[in-house]
């Protein structure tokens, strides 16, 4: 294989635990950064090195000897990735692509300012200017950096609320959805792109997180050419190569907004794995190498339902496998996590079916059986 053969990641959560499972068909070497020493990666990784992330040196020192330097989150120095890319490497993605999309301001700015369609918002320093603002209400707010799987984002129905966030924020206009979705858009050194079929997100109201998701979402063929074609703009927008999960809201009368983007493989896309001929985890390795960029096409109805912790913290243990690998085509991917808590994900099932009735079917099932908990240990008994 010609090309670069070694790739530094930032972070070594799920997301790199999968892509190094796909990186492992490869004659390629991935190195890994994070600051837990039990993160998924550890034991997967050709090399693990426990470290801060946002550390400009240890990044630096950590990627010095690698071809191409990716993130599987966003949170991870801009400046060392500037540096970086001054070095010769081969940064995905690009180190101003990042610096706008995980500052939450500047991603709702740059969609404004490219014609993007977004819902309404203002930027704002404190709660007091909330009331200058009245007329986006009821919104929610959410915090400009640092926040992810729903944390850092709340509601606010009044002009002086109590106990909301300090800082800078977002304060976007609450609209009426009809259905939450996202769209893979893959782009590779040269401008080329492909775009995945739109999947629609259910949430977990409890956690702010996605429940499941369904593929193709359950919407008209218009709807699923504007969300494929939206999502490209955005890419298209931010010009540089990579892989870019859109999330876009389809409101209730008719219009499609663009949410937020994601620089790097998504829980959107993990059905990717069993239901398309080329995941999202072997896209991103091909614009990693400057390989050609696979087919996208699915192959299949499928779900994707999260395994999220229950029941407190402790050693994961999944109840439910018998019943989850008794369902015909249903593909368990637990994340090697060494600790679970309360709504923290721990694992998901990919499950394809022949239509929608045998996905409802499917779903209820991992749904009722698969849970993964603490792991209760007897206690010795002492005479």
């Amino acid at each position: 294989m010609e090309g670069p053969r070694t790739i530094a990641l930032l972070g070594g959560g799920q997301l790199g635990r999968m892509f190094i499972e796909n990186a492992l068909r490869y004659d390629v070497r991935v190195y890994v950064l994070d600051p837990d020493p039990a993160a998924p990666c550890a034991h997967l990784a050709h090399r693990f090195e426990v470290g801060d992330l946002n550390d400009v040196d240890t990044v630096v020192r950590f990627a010095a000897d690698a071809d191409v330097v990716g993130i599987e989150i966003e949170h991870v120095s801009t400046t060392a990735l500037d540096r970086l890319k001054a070095l010769g490497k081969q940064v995905i993605p690009d180190p101003e692509v990042l610096r706008t999309i995980k500052d939450k301001g500047l991603q709702k700015e740059f969609y404004r300012d490219h014609g993007i369609t977004t819902a309404d918002f203002a930027l704002i320093e404190q709660p007091t200017e909330i009331a200058a603002h009245a007329n986006l209400l009821p919104a929610f707010l959410k915090l400009r950096t640092g926040g992810y799987d729903g944390k850092g984002v709340m509601m606010v129905d009044t002009s002086h609320p109590v106990g909301v966030f300090e800082g800078p924020c977002v304060l976007e206009e609450r609209v009426d959805i009809q259905m939450e979705l996202a769209v893979i858009v893959v782009r590779d050194r040269d401008g080329n792109t492909v775009v995945y079929d739109p999947v629609e997100m259910v949430f977990d109201q409890r956690f702010n997180l996605v429940d499941h998701l369904r593929a193709p979402a359950r919407i008209s063929l218009s709807n699923a050419e504007e969300a494929r074609t939206l999502a490209r703009t955005v890419v298209d927008g931010f010009g540089a190569p990579g892989l870019y999960a859109v999330e876009l809201f389809l409101t209730v009368d008719g219009r499609m907004l663009v949410n937020e983007t994601a620089p790097r493989a998504h829980n959107s896309g993990h059905h990717t794995i069993e239901a398309c001929a080329s995941s999202q985890f072997d896209q991103l390795l091909r614009v990693y190498l400057g390989l050609p960029l696979g087919d996208p096409t699915l192959h299949s109805t499928a779900a994707m339902i999260n395994l999220v912790g229950e029941g407190g913290e402790g050693e994961p243990i999944l109840l439910g496998s018998k019943e989850i690998l008794a369902i015909p085509r249903a593909f368990p991917h637990l994340y090697g996590k060494a600790r679970t808590r309360t709504g923290r994900k721990m694992g998901h099932v990919t499950l394809l079916a022949e239509g929608q009735d045998a996905l409802d079917h499917g779903i209820a099932l991992i749904k009722t059986h698969g849970k993964v908990v603490p792991e209760v240990r007897s206690a010795t008994i002492r005479n």
